[in-house]
């Protein structure tokens, strides 16, 4: 009989693409929204080794703009939405509605989150979900790198601080933890930086709005949020000087019903946070908003504005309080 020699076929490997992660906050990007993408995404690209990039879901407000150039960052770029099965991170917002349409689409591998849970996402498989009741996303992400955190360069761990000051308004926020406090301790021991000096900049970087249009400073910080049948646009300016805004108000209310129709809400409510005297000044353009100040924070309108004493966080103070 004929002995056939065995020939092994060459076996080819499909080349393995690997498709770089896309990392992301809510839309109007703040400062946590801006650093913790880039937090994240260095994470991901030099200690796990998967390829991450920081993208933005619009132009980052003057805080996060003046820690981008003090901690050495180019501005990621802004990206107006994901193709499908795209995968992404998720950062900073679990709600569908501060995120591109589409969302759903993408693959969706990980929310790292320190709001409440909003409901609407969904995943095309098990994904990486944390939620944690601290004040910065950042905080969050500096208890899941653990001791990688050491590996850090100086950039990465300034915008960590950066993110937790702001988000904590140095430590002014009801939202604060002990936790917040230890964390941002640590980072700018870590550093060498003294944390009031470097709160007092950005404080003063996000005062300085007098190149937005009032349309621009009514959407700059604002949420969609809806009670009972009433959507509001809900919008907080964090500042030092409360007077370059409330200088501004009748052009601020003249553009809110321009501004609720294009964005298809009923009301937009603007709370201008004093950051130094912990207080808020809530405008009251109409009766609808006189009602709703009134009902959710026990307070009695007189004009067209209200001093809300004690009032500094949107998160844990003016959303849970909000009645129609």
């Amino acid at each position: 009989s004929r002995t056939y020699k065995r020939h092994q076929a060459h076996t080819y490997q499909p080349r393995t693409v690997i498709m770089t992660i896309q990392v992301f906050g809510h839309l109007a990007p703040d400062t946590d929204s801006t650093g913790s993408p880039l937090i994240w995404a260095w994470y991901l690209s030099e200690v796990k080794g998967t390829p991450a990039e920081a993208k933005l879901l619009g132009e980052p407000n003057t805080e996060a703009a003046f820690v981008l150039q003090k901690w050495g960052f180019e501005k990621p770029a802004i990206i107006e939405g994901v193709e499908a099965g795209a995968p992404v991170v998720i950062v900073d917002t679990n709600n569908p509605a501060e995120l591109p349409e589409g969302i759903n689409d993408a693959d969706i591998q990980a929310t790292i989150d320190h709001h409440k849970l909003a409901g609407g996402l969904e995943t095309k498989g098990p994904s990486d979900i944390t939620i944690r009741p601290l004040a910065g996303t950042a905080t969050i992400m500096y208890d899941l790198m653990g001791d990688d955190v050491a590996k850090a360069p100086r950039g990465i761990k300034g915008a960590m601080l950066s993110c937790i000051l702001s988000d904590t308004l140095e430590f002014r926020s009801p939202t604060t933890t002990d936790h917040d406090k230890a964390v941002c301790e640590a980072l700018a021991k870590d550093l060498g930086v003294d944390m009031g000096e470097l709160a007092t900049a950005m404080f003063e970087a996000k005062s300085d709005v007098s190149a937005f249009s009032e349309a621009e400073l009514l959407r700059m910080d604002s949420k969609e949020y809806t009670v009972g049948a009433t959507e509001l646009r809900v919008s907080v300016l964090e500042t030092t000087a409360p007077k370059m805004i409330l200088d501004r108000k009748d052009a601020l209310m003249a553009a809110m019903p321009g501004v609720a129709k294009e964005d298809g809400a009923h009301e937009v409510l603007l709370f201008v946070v004093d950051i130094l005297n912990e207080e808020a000044t809530l405008l009251v353009p109409n009766d609808t908003v006189k009602q709703i100040a009134e009902a959710s924070f026990g307070c009695s309108v007189s004009g067209d504005t209200v001093v809300l004493p004690g009032i500094m966080s949107r998160k844990k103070q003016i959303i849970p309080a909000l009645k129609v």
